[in-house]
């Protein structure tokens, strides 16, 4: 019986689930009949029941993180988002570090669903930690019906993200534009100057600030940093 109480131990916990396995003669008493198979039902049953309830509420939280992890990236600046919502009070406190040169590039791109030309003003511009500076893109409707459009944004490289501050874009918001109609749109921002402090970022000379435009329907907004 030793050599097969290894088995014997195995084939009861597998139970009604080992499918075509059949055990050795000497197990063959070891299970205690109908009672034992109907209590390992019981349990299967038990056990499906908290995985089916496991996968609704996982899938309901995946839904509510979508708006909420948007929010922290913009808060945080993590994956390349750029931070919002710095008061006036800590731009005129702030030293510019001059001896930290920084080029910013900028990128454009607009989904195929959306009929508009897009592009930067400036291909790219120098600034230093704890200098603001302002830049332009350009948008203009190339069809021949109002069109509702709204934009994203991302910082390269990511790790950046979390010193580029932005004091005023159109990023999250509407832009209507009619037929033919081209509009300068502007971006203030400034780079926090713990950049310069940050070991990470010694080697970072270059960040490109990326766009890109969708096509929004009337009434529909994106959630703005900062608010419920």
């Amino acid at each position: 019986m030793a050599r097969w109480s290894g088995c014997c131990r195995a084939w009861t916990l597998l139970g009604p689930c080992s499918g075509s396995f059949r055990p050795p003669a000497a197990c063959r008493g070891f299970r205690s009949g109908g009672s034992q198979e109907q209590e390992w039902r019981r349990r299967n049953k038990t056990a499906l029941s908290y995985v089916a309830a496991a996968a609704v509420g996982m899938l309901g939280l995946s839904y509510a993180a979508v708006p909420l992890y948007r929010l922290y990236c913009q808060a945080t600046g993590l994956g390349g988002t750029a931070v919002t919502g710095h008061s006036s009070d800590n731009i005129e406190s702030m030293q510019p570090i001059k001896d930290r040169i920084i080029k910013v590039t900028f990128n454009a791109d607009v989904h195929s669903s959306l009929h508009w030309n897009f592009k930067p003003q400036q291909t790219e511009i120098y600034v230093v930690p704890g200098e603001t500076a302002l830049a332009f893109y350009k948008a203009r409707n190339s069809t021949d019906k109002p069109v509702i459009g709204i934009s994203t944004y991302n910082v390269v490289p990511f790790e950046a993200g979390q010193y580029f501050n932005k004091i005023q874009c159109f990023c999250f918001e509407e832009q209507r534009l009619n037929p033919h109609e081209e509009v300068d749109m502007p971006v203030f921002f400034f780079i926090d100057p713990e950049f310069a402090d940050d070991p990470a970022m010694a080697r970072v000379d270059t960040i490109t600030l990326s766009y890109t435009f969708f096509e929004a329907k009337e009434g529909h907004k994106l959630p703005l940093p900062g608010y419920n």
